[in-house]
């Protein structure tokens, strides 16, 4: 694809936001590769897209001038996203899965709004075996990357509604809707968070091992925020937890019966980590890069109506969010990224939603482009306070 000549400066394009420690570094040493040590990515079906040659930029260029592991932690397309970066030649893969993403197409049944679920949910596992089959001994076992793939675990209302039929799951949903603005954590009566991470990550049930003489990474994230499970990813459940984790309640079935992880109906990680707001400080000194299409970080994915949740805490202190800047995203066609709901505005008309996602992938390339920039001269962009997002 040709490169679109969009005549903004770094700082019309991508905006630098960090939390208090990360800010300290950038302004101490700039963003080197070596300062990293786990990459996080969202949830968020087509607004992912804008992050395509930015993820290029990181796992073809950047990261490999240094050496150290680094965790990927993703939901739903963002971690098809870094799964996409585990394999050989990842700018080419990320490239090719931007490509197949931009090019799904799904027929729609007369007097319906949507596909049905489970036809949806075929093609997704299709496309998943197609596209990451021969890689998967690098997801799961990748020299440096430590990919970690979020579920949402059905329980309670929620894991008997599943297969009670849509009106008893919407029901359901409206019940945990109803919980969650009561206190976030009062949704894990009916969604439980599952973490499919490395078996260097995993933290089986038991006393706790011995730490080996020299750790190679930083201890990790702490999960104890929200209910959770911890399940180590391997090649029997990698494919399953990776169409789980972009499983939309309605839009495509929940996958049961995954390896290895808890029984019940794993549905889109998003739901309890829709933008992956973690306590990340157990990866201090370390830094936290995290390509977004939001300046702010929702908790889940009901969170969204709820403004004070979305404010960043000491848990943010290493993270350094890289979010497009509103002149960039005024360029878009009807000056917006990309949203799920374009599958249902251009259904009869998959044509023109593929064109238009092809121009905003055109125009994603500047916002790589401001990133290498920033690398190479940190003074050209400023680096705004996470904790004054919100």
């Amino acid at each position: 694809m040709a490169q679109i000549s969009i005549p903004l400066s770094p700082s019309a394009c991508l905006r630098v936001i960090a939390g208090p420690f990360a800010r300290r570094r950038l302004s101490e040493e700039g963003l080197r590769p070596e300062q990293i040590v786990a990459v996080a990515a969202a949830a968020g079906g087509p607004k992912g897209l804008i992050l395509g040659p930015i993820d290029q930029y990181v796992f073809g260029e950047f990261l490999l001038r240094a050496s150290q592991p680094v965790d990927l932690i993703g939901a739903s397309i963002g971690c098809w996203r870094l799964a996409a970066a585990c394999c050989t030649d990842p700018a080419a893969r990320l490239r090719a899965f931007s490509e197949a993403y931009i090019g799904q197409d799904y027929r729609i049944a007369p007097g319906r709004r949507r596909p049905d679920p489970s036809e949806v949910s075929a093609s997704f596992a299709w496309g998943l075996a197609h596209f990451f089959g021969p890689s998967l001994p690098q997801l799961v076992e990748h020299p440096r990357y430590r990919l970690h793939v979020l579920t949402s675990l059905g329980v309670g209302l929620l894991g008997s509604a599943a297969q009670a039929g849509s009106r008893a799951l919407a029901a359901a949903f409206a019940a945990a809707w109803v919980a969650n603005a009561i206190a976030r954590r009062a949704l894990a009566g009916f969604l439980r968070r599952v973490v499919f991470l490395p078996a260097a990550r995993h933290t089986p049930p038991g006393p706790p091992r011995s730490p080996p003489r020299s750790p190679p990474h930083p201890p990790g994230i702490d999960w104890r925020d929200y209910p959770h499970h911890q399940v180590e990813l391997t090649l029997a459940n990698v494919l399953p937890a990776m169409q789980a984790s972009c499983s939309i309640p309605m839009v495509l079935d929940p996958v049961h019966d995954i390896a290895g992880a808890p029984a019940g109906p794993h549905w889109d990680g998003g739901l309890t980590d829709y933008h992956l707001h973690l306590d990340y400080r157990g990866l201090r000194p370390g830094l936290v890069l995290y390509p977004h299409f939001h300046p702010m970080l929702i908790p889940g994915w009901l969170d969204k109506a709820w403004a004070s949740r979305h404010r960043a805490g000491p848990e943010l202190d290493n993270v350094v969010v890289l979010a497009p800047a509103r002149d960039w995203i005024a360029q878009l066609p009807d000056g917006r990224i990309p949203d799920r709901g374009d599958f249902e505005r251009f259904a009869h008309d998959p044509r023109t939603r593929m064109q238009r996602w092809h121009t905003v992938l055109g125009h994603s390339l500047a916002l790589a482009d401001a990133l290498e920039a920033f690398v190479r001269d940190p003074g050209c962009l400023r680096v705004e306070a996470l904790e004054a997002q919100g």
